[in-house]
């Protein structure tokens, strides 16, 4: 009979190329941290088969409800998660251990002949088909490209890294917008032509870090993942992710949102939390922002909390509702 203290852990992940890369990383940090050898379970998630839209299928929920579902059934013993594609009801039987230093949580832009925005934008004579899945950054880049003076071609798109660059490069797209974290996660990070600043193109909730999850009966095994926790990254993405819950907008909403941490010599001080809502033409845009103090320890979530409530109760005030199509109501 094997030692559960000794017997490999099962981590779930999804199939594709950047899950795995970045559940393999979290295998090694799993495995140096316990002592244990950890072997990656492939799990199919219906945001994976599926050929619709996020947009159209809904987005919450369709790539980690069947990692879920493996957890609570005990065919693996935790989980990797992008964390941007979690609900942001956290289910009580499920226990969100630990969430990693954060990744660049930037949008990145790969375009044709190494272009940037501005210099794909400036060719009057030819609009920029620009492909993404998101509302949320068809909603900046056609925003960003108005600014200009200029308009783009936002084009759906749906598949893996490696689908969505193939896109450019047989030129049926002058660009596409992918995750900078995803990039730098598999190696390709130099191809991005331009990393796009949150003053232009806010991220979305979440973007960039990681979601290890458990079952909440596994309190030992929870408990020595949550030394892989950064309380710092926990306390920006939960003032992201509290303003979209707030919006009661889920994953696919064109809802952005970025909260950076001042830094002082000695420690992280403030909390600054930017947001974003737009219709996906770029016609209109609600942005605000706000600034709160860090939470004193890892167990007060109540300031990031807070303050997305906060901030996304001015957001509605100022009309964000009627932007957010798939908005509960």
């Amino acid at each position: 009979m094997t030692d559960s203290t000794t017997r490999a852990l099962r981590l779930g992940t999804r199939r594709s190329k950047l899950a795995m890369a970045q559940s393999g990383q979290v295998a090694e940090a799993v495995h140096a941290l316990t002592g244990r050898p950890v072997e990656l379970v492939e799990i199919t998630t219906y945001g994976d088969t599926s050929r619709e839209h996020l947009a159209q299928i809904g987005g919450t929920g369709v790539f980690v409800s069947a990692l879920r579902d493996a957890l609570l059934a005990g065919e693996i013993d935790f989980a990797v998660h992008s964390l941007k594609d979690l609900p942001t009801a956290q289910p009580e039987d499920l226990t969100l251990a630990a969430i990693p230093v954060r990744e660049d949580p930037r949008d990145a832009l790969i375009a044709r002949d190494g272009l940037t925005f501005e210099q794909l934008t400036a060719d009057e004579d030819r609009v920029a088909r620009i492909g993404t899945g998101s509302p949320r950054r068809m909603a900046q880049l056609n925003a960003w490209a108005r600014s200009l003076g200029r308009r783009v071609e936002t084009v759906p798109i749906r598949g893996n890294i490696d689908t969505r660059i193939g896109f450019v490069e047989k030129g049926e797209l002058d660009a596409v917008v992918l995750a900078a974290a995803g990039l730098t996660r598999i190696g390709r990070i130099d191809e991005a032509t331009q990393l796009l600043s949150p003053d232009v193109v806010l991220p979305a909730p979440g973007q960039g870090a990681l979601a290890i999850e458990c079952a909440a009966v596994n309190a030992d095994l929870a408990a020595r993942l949550a030394e892989l926790d950064d309380p710092d990254t926990r306390a920006a993405v939960t003032a992201e992710r509290s303003l979209l819950a707030a919006l009661e907008a889920g994953c696919s909403a064109p809802v952005g949102a970025l909260a950076d941490l001042k830094r002082d010599e000695q420690a992280v001080t403030e909390l600054h939390l930017r947001g974003v809502v737009g219709t996906t033409d770029g016609s209109t845009l609600v942005q605000m922002s706000t600034t709160g103090h860090v939470p004193a320890s890892p167990d007060d979530a109540a300031t990031p909390l807070n303050m997305g409530r906060e901030l996304a109760a001015e957001m509605l005030a100022k009309g964000a509702a009627g932007l957010m199509g798939e908005r509960a109501l």
